[in-house]
């Protein structure tokens, strides 16, 4: 398996070679030169295998030429014996056609942990093999980062930092990242927005003469390896509902666009997927653009769902580059305009041609807790504020009754009690055993300004094991 950039300048690479290079030498972002499709008959045969054997049969496309399928079978079983669920996704039904898929069962409570608790033992295994150390410099708006840190905290060969917008995540969230201590761990708070984080680490990519000759390697949704390993969770949701002999529908809480763009991919890998909806909250640059095909940035706020707290999406670059038809220069040149001009609108038929797909909803905070309680008062369920933003936008957006609608659940909700107080939920939520003692824990966090180059002078001063770069 080869691939290439979204902005066609930079060399194919395999996959070892794109899992730890991150951002493409041009800037664009890697996608595989050629996506595997499976029949309807192979998806069929897959139905009541175990989460990780799933995992296998899907990403082994991916991995072909990289990884021995003996070590990728024990680095998938390893992965996910760590989830404390045995179904590791299980569905949990709303109403008669309407199911949450439960992705908080991992370590950090969060869908994040699907992808990275696999990218840390695939780093692990691959600098061991190669030789080599890295440094991870990486963005969260708010999950990302302790699921990061939690799948990369033992990696022999890793010294990460994280970056987080300083007082704009919920204290569970931050207690998740500032509290695992170690010598290869540095937690920074930024005083900006997430969306300045993304950019700085776009920045270190993109010069990454501060590392003094150390590969710089990202843990962000701009690495394939998170991707690939979401694409999974779509076979899984489906096969347990009927499919492939019928079609599901999908509701993706979403701010980077990567989530949802596993199920695009996952469609167009063979499984049946009717309607993918873009869940978002007042952060709405993808709702924009599915609604109105205007991509243009606007003033970040800061809301009660921070994990989609997101103006820039990333991944949403991956989706224009099949729209204009794998044109790198198309893309390199839409990019540029946006980065110029703050937003672009693509040509009426390529527009035309994603609302085929997509559906999408912008939703309030006050829409927000509105969905928690009403779900609550249906259900018994709490929902974090993302799944619920995830329901809202299912039932506003819904195409047919007939076909099953799966919300993604990406977090716990006890990673967000003030939402859920704000929602008058008078059901009190526990953070599990392995987290009871979360609040009493000592924290280890330092906040610079938003300024880049005083980042990569912490970093450069902090790497490798706190001896400087």
């Amino acid at each position: 398996m080869r691939y290439i950039s979204t902005r066609g300048q930079a060399p194919a690479l395999n996959f070892e070679d794109v899992l730890l290079a991150g951002l493409a030498t041009d800037g664009g972002l890697y996608v595989p030169e050629n996506l595997p499709r499976f029949t309807q008959e192979e998806i069929a045969s897959w139905a009541g295998l175990p989460y990780h054997e799933l995992a296998f049969r899907v990403m082994r496309p991916f991995v072909t030429g990289s990884i021995p399928d003996a070590d990728f079978k024990k680095i998938l079983e390893e992965t996910y014996g760590v989830f404390s669920h045995n179904a590791v996704a299980p569905l949990r039904q709303l109403n008669g056609n309407e199911w949450v898929l439960e992705l908080f069962h991992g370590p950090t409570l969060a869908f994040k942990d699907f992808a990275l608790q696999l990218l840390g033992r695939l780093l692990d295994y691959v600098l061991e093999k190669r030789g080599e150390r890295v440094v991870i410099v990486g963005a969260t708006s708010g999950d990302t980062g302790s699921a990061a840190i939690e799948g990369c905290k033992h990696c022999e060969n890793v010294d990460i930092f994280i970056l987080h917008p300083h007082n704009r995540v919920s204290e569970v969230q931050r207690r998740q990242m500032t509290t695992i201590f170690g010598e290869n761990i540095h937690n920074i708070a930024i005083e900006g927005n997430f969306d300045d984080c993304q950019e700085m680490v776009k920045a270190s990519f993109a010069d990454q003469g501060f590392l003094k000759g150390t590969r710089l390697v990202a843990v962000n949704s701009i690495n394939w390896a998170r991707i690939m390993a979401q694409i999974v969770y779509y076979f899984h949701a489906a096969l347990q509902l009927g499919g492939p002999a019928r079609s599901v529908a999908f509701s993706v809480p979403t701010g980077n666009f990567g989530d949802i763009f596993a199920g695009y991919l996952a469609r167009n890998m063979g499984l049946p997927i009717n309607q993918l909806i873009v869940a978002t909250n007042r952060n709405d640059i993808l709702h924009r653009f599915m609604s109105g095909n205007q991509y243009v940035k606007e003033t970040l706020h800061a809301t009660l769902s921070p994990s989609m707290d997101i103006m820039v999406s990333s991944n949403f670059e991956r989706l224009l580059f099949d729209l204009h038809g794998r044109n790198g220069a198309a893309i390199a040149g839409l990019m540029d305009s946006f980065k110029q001009g703050g937003g672009f609108s693509v040509e009426q038929e390529r527009w035309t041609e994603a609302r085929k797909l997509f559906d999408s909803l912008a939703v309030d905070d006050a829409q927000t807790c509105e969905t928690i309680a009403e779900v609550f008062e249906q259900t018994g369920e709490v929902l974090d504020p993302h799944t619920a933003i995830g329901v809202k936008a299912a039932r506003e957006c819904r195409r047919s009754l007939d076909i099953p609608m799966v919300i993604l659940g990406t977090a716990h909700p006890v990673k967000f009690p003030d939402a859920v107080l704000k929602a008058g939920v008078g059901k009190a939520l526990e953070l599990p055993v392995h987290l009871s003692d979360l609040f009493e824990r000592d924290e280890r966090c330092t906040v610079l300004p938003n300024d880049l180059k005083a980042v990569q002078a912490f970093v450069s001063q902090h790497g490798n094991r706190g001896k400087p770069l």
